[in-house]
């Protein structure tokens, strides 16, 4: 007790405070511009955490961390274009909403659900840091693929309207993905005899285009056919969640978070993986799935109460095994070892005070999020009232910045024109972008997965059905498929109900 008591005098000091405050403002700012994730932020923050004592360089670093995590919701939530890859999932009922006139609700349960998860996976963290770690290095390559693969297998329940068009859309975003250079022989892929296209299709810019340049050729195409220009909206109110809505969605919220702890345990996962998982269960045991993708709050709970969740169970292996499970923790393992401290069992036994200092550091950061979000409710909504053409030039201008600045690269935002205007078209096919975006989030994870399992096997393909978790994971992707398939086939040859039969159950609904 006497060693907690030490750490909060030091965590909770003036200074440290106020930059995890800093931290996480930078990171929700860096969020929610597309292009510009809290990875960038991070880097930016380490150069200024070389001056700081221990405390408040963490305590930066992580309220960057977390703050760019829950940012990725403001734009996906206002403007149907994520911050972060994290926040692709958000998109589909958290605009939807805005669309409705909700945006300040969805907002503020997206808050909610982040830093819900984001407790969850602390308190979960700090209870069961080692026997998760040792669960998740039992996780190979072949159990890592058949979780991508169940993963994946959730493009039948996105497909909306048709299970075909979903799957081509699927067969498309892998398409993207494998574009480039193969990591593993060095063999061109797709590239058409292209220097520039060797880099391959960033999975950012690919999310600026899919999401963003519809948007705005939509707007353009709107404004161009009325007569008058069209008004920003004009009933933009704040409206934040009462305590009676989030505990309907108590249990989905907590379901979510442990599921998003977990997948951030494995390396190599992350959020944007658990944010789809997350979605596809919410869908799945929902009384009222036909409302997903029109404007449910379950929708925007699911996804955003799983990504943060990642934040927490990331820091599981890397605190007890030096192990970082994406860029984020990457950044932040150099920023442990700059002040001196090396992650792995050790740690926890040499420096047990500075082990409280991170967790505190972590709940400050949500509880900073928590209140920017809040306050900043306010002013975001306030781009609602703005005309959407006018809006349109400013998302321009945002996607040209934000795509070059990924890799300082003009091919990425020709690359963002082309893709975006193929969207579009996509969209008047009537043929779902979330697709794509869920084949090119897990097609490059579930390919090295999948031959690195075939490498290390010697090319045995049985090493994809002797372990548990593999014959889990891959009868749960058939089951999923399966029942897809049925329910696509019973609706396609299921004869239509007559007239007066349709009318009769129209008035019995009424």
């Amino acid at each position: 007790m006497e060693l907690l008591f030490s750490a909060a005098t030091v965590a909770l000091a003036p200074g440290a405070l106020l930059a995890v405050f800093l931290g996480s403002l930078l990171g929700v700012i860096f969020g929610a511009i597309p292009g510009l994730t809290f990875t960038v932020a991070m880097a930016l923050v380490v150069p200024v955490s070389f001056s700081l004592e221990t405390a408040p360089a963490i305590g930066m670093l992580l309220g960057t961390y977390i703050g760019g995590m829950t940012g990725g919701s403001v734009s996906a939530i206002l403007l149907g274009i994520p911050g972060t890859p994290s926040a692709a999932a958000t998109v589909m009922d958290g605009y939807a909403l805005t669309k409705r006139g909700k945006a300040s609700l969805a907002l503020g349960t997206a808050v909610a659900a982040s830093a819900f998860g984001g407790l969850v996976s602390l308190i979960v963290m700090i209870v069961s840091v080692d026997i998760v770690a040792k669960l998740a290095l039992h996780f190979g390559p072949a159990e890592t693929f058949a979780l991508l693969l169940f993963g994946l297998s959730t493009i039948c329940g996105l497909s909306q309207r048709s299970l075909l068009k979903g799957l081509v859309a699927g067969v498309l975003g892998l398409m993207i993905m494998t574009i480039g250079v193969d990591e593993m022989e060095g063999v061109r892929r797709l590239t058409f005899g292209t220097v520039t296209l060797q880099q391959g299709i960033n999975l950012l810019v690919a999310m600026i285009a899919l999401f963003a340049v519809p948007h705005v050729i939509d707007a353009f195409v709107k404004y161009y056919r009325s007569d008058t220009p069209p008004d920003g909206v004009s009933d933009v109110r704040v409206e934040l969640p009462t305590l009676r809505d989030l505990g309907k969605t108590f249990w989905l919220m907590l379901r979510c978070s442990l599921l998003g702890t977990g997948i951030g345990a494995i390396p190599g996962t992350g959020g944007p993986i658990a944010a789809f998982l997350a979605y596809a269960h919410a869908r799945k045991v929902s009384r009222e799935p036909e409302k997903f993708g029109r404007g449910s709050m379950e929708g925007v709970v699911a996804p955003e109460s799983a990504n943060n969740a990642v934040t927490g169970g990331t820091m599981i292996p890397l605190l007890s095994l030096g192990i970082p499970g994406d860029p984020g923790t990457a950044i932040l393992l150099s920023g442990l070892l700059i002040h001196g401290l090396t992650p792995g069992p050790m740690l926890f036994i040499q420096h047990p005070g500075e082990i409280y200092q991170i967790y505190l550091a972590i709940i400050v950061s949500y509880l900073c999020v928590v209140a920017i979000q809040l306050v900043g409710i306010r002013f975001f909504v306030q781009l609602l009232r703005v005309p959407a053409h006018l809006l349109a030039v400013g998302i321009i201008v945002m996607c040209g910045y934000g795509s070059f600045s990924i890799r300082n690269s003009v091919f990425d935002v020709y690359t963002v024109a082309i893709l975006g205007v193929l969207a579009y078209g996509l969209i008047k096919a009537r043929i779902p972008l979330t697709p794509i975006i869920l084949g090119i989030v897990l097609g490059p994870s579930l390919e090295r997965e999948f031959r690195t399992a075939l490498i290390l096997s010697g090319g045995d393909a049985s090493v994809f059905w002797t372990s548990a978790p593999t014959i889990i994971f891959m009868g749960l992707a058939v089951v999923v498929i399966g029942t897809q398939v049925v329910r696509s086939v019973h609706a396609t040859f299921t004869p239509k109900k007559s007239g007066i039969s349709r009318d009769a159950s129209v008035k019995s609904e009424k």
